[in-house]
């Protein structure tokens, strides 16, 4: 099965995990900027899992709607 990155929706079932991903970004930013710990271990394994739950699901929905 070949997946289209154009053919990713975004609608109410995403939100979600758009929001996990958001989430993962700005929480990553914000540590950098209030504590200045850009190269942590525990900032990147909560960012990791935050953009991959969202990226994954944002995949999954599309990859359901197409079948």
């Amino acid at each position: 099965m070949e997946v289209n990155p154009t053919t990713v929706k975004l609608d109410i079932r995403t939100a979600p995990f758009f929001f996990l991903v958001l989430l993962g970004i700005a929480f990553y930013l914000f540590w950098g900027l209030a504590w200045g710990g850009w190269f942590d271990i525990g900032v990147y394994t909560i960012t990791v899992i935050l953009l991959g739950f969202g990226l994954s699901g944002i995949f999954l929905y599309s990859v359901m709607e197409d079948e």
